[in-house]
């Protein structure tokens, strides 16, 4: 399967279970939101709450090891585990003081036609964007 057939097909799927999420349960597909509720639930939160967010994460990773499973895994680094736990530190950081993830804002909230979303997606990607250039000028790889 070509890999802009793939990208699409997972851009799709991506769209598609937001939508999901918000016409079935009226909630947004915002990750860091649905994981850290999961991990940590209101005291008086309802048991159909958890359960939903458990059902929902645990489709993420079996989604994603079928998908794995079923096409060519794609090559990625191997990078150490600090650098690793770092980064997900950091990511875990920025979500919070942005009140949510790429998800959140970049697929759901934009979906949703929300100005803060627009302002948030328009941010972090700005912010990956000079990352990517920066680290591309220090490798001598930058084209100016």
């Amino acid at each position: 399967m070509h890999p802009a057939f793939q990208a699409a097909l997972g851009g799709i799927l991506i769209g598609l279970a937001s939508w999901l999420l918000l016409a079935s349960l009226g909630r947004v597909a915002g990750i860091s939101g649905i994981a850290s509720s999961a991990l940590v639930p209101s005291k008086n939160e309802a048991y159909s709450e958890r359960v939903w967010r458990w059902a929902f994460l645990l489709g993420l990773v079996l989604g994603g090891l079928a998908v794995a499973l079923w096409l060519q895994p794609v090559a990625v680094a191997v990078r150490p585990m600090w650098v690793l736990l770092a980064a997900g530190l950091i990511v875990g950081f920025g979500t919070v003081m942005g009140s949510g993830c790429t998800s959140g804002h970049g697929v759901c909230g934009l979906g949703r036609r929300s100005r803060r979303s627009l302002v948030a997606t328009m941010v972090f990607m700005g912010c990956g964007f000079a990352t990517v250039f920066a680290i591309n000028l220090i490798a001598g790889r930058a084209m100016i």
